[in-house]
């Protein structure tokens, strides 16, 4: 008897201590994006200096479907609301592209709108499907109208991201 209430008190103060009792919160980290702060992997270049332009990426991709290892400067103009999972960058002739994080490792504040970052990591020219283009749509509380003028695929610049910084 004393065994069965021994294992029995054991088994009740595991389940209770192992809980966690913090409420998670759902959404993007929070956090103010400042100059210097970095997300996901270290970027190894300290400045943008030795970066592509988005119009360099885009002429380079034009030649070859993918590219490796590579950084990339612009001006974030959107984060995903949900999570914090995707964003788009923008250069100095308003040409954008898509960026996700690498392997879903790490997410980044909304506060990131409107920062010039550094990116690290692969970019490819990618056709995107209506399904997909419609669900990015929806993450980023587009309109229904606006979703639903989703009807065709689409060739764009894919960014997978391992590491971003933060410039200004």
């Amino acid at each position: 008897m004393r065994k069965i209430f021994f294992v029995f008190s054991f088994t009740a103060a595991t389940m209770m201590f192992g809980q966690d009792q913090t409420e998670r919160k759902s959404g993007p980290p929070e956090g103010k994006a400042f100059a210097g702060e970095s997300y996901g992997a270290n970027v190894a270049l300290q400045s943008g200096q030795n970066s592509l332009s988005t119009a360099r990426l885009s002429e380079k991709l034009k030649k070859q479907a993918k590219l490796s290892n590579v950084a990339v400067r612009g001006k974030v103009t959107e984060v995903c609301e949900k999570k914090g999972c995707w964003l788009t960058v923008e250069g100095p002739a308003n040409e954008k592209f898509f960026v996700k994080m690498k392997d879903y490792a790490f997410f980044v504040p909304t506060a990131l709108v409107g920062k010039i970052i550094l990116l690290e990591g692969d970019a490819e020219l990618k056709t995107v499907s209506v399904n997909e283009q419609k669900h990015y749509a929806e993450d980023a509380k587009k309109s229904q109208a606006e979703i639903d003028a989703i009807t065709a695929p689409k060739k764009e610049i894919r960014f997978m991201a391992t590491g971003i910084r933060v410039l200004k």
